[in-house]
């Protein structure tokens, strides 16, 4: 006869937890800690191991956070512009005081020029050059072109913070006209600029005078 094999033996776990919720258990020997610190270890094993999501790690190759640019009055001032604007001189910009134009819609308003006696534009463009070289300091000649609507000449001279930027455009016996400061001085925390269109005015004054060209103003109309 075969041997008759034996049952193994079955293990009876003893359960170390108490229900908590029984009021019979109360006052026993129980630790219900056991359960709950194991569940802690579980949980921060699983956060160990666990990748986070790719939201949430920040990319190397992204791109740094930046604030939306803005444009102030002093930024605008870095980079003004000159030449001429749908075929007439520019007015003077509202942030730069240190202006004048012939331009009607500048804040600082002076007449334009009449030119006496007959004079081509060449020759009017070769007057202005001469009458700028006696009386404005570091003459530098930019441009001196032919436009549909006249011969337009453009120099840089010494002004009161830096260089100033004379403009002219001779149509006929017609000079229009801007002088304004390239440099435009703001005090912190202001967004006011600093300075007027009187330094402006005596050069214009200056040149004119050295031309001998009929410059009208509101004092001779009254």
């Amino acid at each position: 006869m075969l041997p008759i094999a034996k049952p193994a033996p079955i293990l009876t776990l003893k359960s170390t937890i108490s229900c908590t919720n029984n009021p019979n258990n109360y006052g026993t020997n129980s630790k219900p800690t056991i359960w709950s610190n194991n569940l802690i270890s579980l949980a921060i094993a699983v956060a160990l191991v666990t990748p986070l999501p790719s939201s949430a790690i920040p990319s190397f190759n992204s791109k740094p956070f930046s604030l939306p640019s803005t444009t102030t009055p002093f930024s605008q001032a870095q980079n003004l512009p000159t030449g001429l604007e749908n075929g007439k001189i520019r007015p003077c910009p509202s942030i730069n005081p240190g202006c004048v134009s012939s331009n009607p819609k500048s804040s600082n308003f002076a007449f334009p020029w009449r030119i006496l006696g007959y004079s081509s534009n060449s020759a009017a463009i070769q007057q202005l050059q001469d009458a700028l070289l006696k009386t404005q300091k570091n003459v530098k000649i930019q441009l001196v072109e032919d436009t549909p609507n006249g011969q337009y000449l453009e120099a840089e001279v010494d002004g009161g913070f830096g260089r100033d930027v004379l403009e002219f455009l001779v149509n006929g016996d017609v000079v229009s006209f801007r002088a304004m400061a390239t440099k435009v001085t703001y005090v912190y925390p202001f967004t006011t600029a600093l300075g007027d269109s009187k330094g402006q005015e005596k050069r214009i004054k200056q040149i004119v005078n050295e031309l001998g060209w009929y410059a009208p103003s509101f004092d001779s109309m009254d």
